[in-house]
């Protein structure tokens, strides 16, 4: 294993965190001082120590998926004192961080894991990670609408990425729609319809990659499945070697 990538499977930093830890000469292996990055180490065989301590792999690597209430924001602590994802996975038996972003208002799937490697690859665009979501928008989308949101919309002077949408059913106040993305930029759905001219009204996370929402109540959490997560590793490219397992 690379060791910025053990540095960072420790908690100790994250990877580029890690690189510049290198860098500084701040790492020890088996009581040398290390400043390449490039470096490969066995976790159960090399001893590694920053700050004197010796850095060790979780036993077990954790990732839950959790329905998101609207109202939270998708943080572990939030110094204006709303309420965060935090509150609602006291109970997980690790810590874990979100993978990715839901703005307060959206509900819906959010994965959260201890895995820094997967939560990079899940959250990266270049990964093409696709995310589907549930969205209630005023009016009835039009055909010409549908081929703009799914061609792209610019935002920030940046076009999104292709998307995919099936409309469900319409009546005359509102559409109710599936969208595919695999971009993550700051309330880009609901940018996406009213740029379109139909404001979303409700918007839900139903998949992220192999993962869906399924049937967990609104609010609680559960541990991903083995082979969930044998899934969602091989969708982001880890292959079985890299898997340390679930808590």
């Amino acid at each position: 294993m690379r060791l910025n990538r053990f540095i960072a499977r420790c908690g100790a930093a994250s990877r580029r965190g890690a690189d510049r830890l290198i860098a500084d000469g701040k790492i020890r292996v088996n009581g040398v001082v290390v400043d390449e990055t490039g470096v490969r180490v066995e976790p159960d065989v090399d001893v590694v120590e920053f700050d004197g301590a010796v850095l060790r792999l979780p036993e077990q690597l954790t990732c839950i998926a959790l329905n998101k209430p609207a109202g939270y924001v998708v943080t572990m602590s939030d110094p204006q004192g709303r309420k965060t994802v935090a509150d609602l996975i006291k109970d997980a038996p690790r810590a874990v961080v979100p993978v990715g972003r839901l703005d307060a208002p959206t509900e819906g799937l959010l994965l959260l894991t201890d895995d820094g490697a997967l939560a990079h690859r899940i959250a990266h665009p270049s990964f093409e990670i696709d995310k589907v979501y549930r969205v209630i928008a005023r009016g009835v989308l039009k055909d010409e609408d549908v081929d703009a949101l799914e061609e792209g919309i610019l935002l920030d002077d940046q076009r999104t990425a292709p998307a995919i949408v099936e409309v469900l059913g319409t009546d005359r106040n509102e559409t109710h729609a599936l969208i595919t993305i695999h971009e993550g930029r700051k309330r880009q759905i609901r940018r996406m319809f009213e740029a379109v001219g139909h404001p979303v009204k409700r918007l839900s996370r139903t998949r992220v990659g192999p993962i869906v929402l399924g049937n967990i109540r609104l609010g609680r959490w559960r541990h991903l499945t083995p082979e969930e997560l044998a899934a969602l590793r091989s969708a982001v490219g880890l292959s079985n070697e890299d898997k340390d397992g679930q808590g």
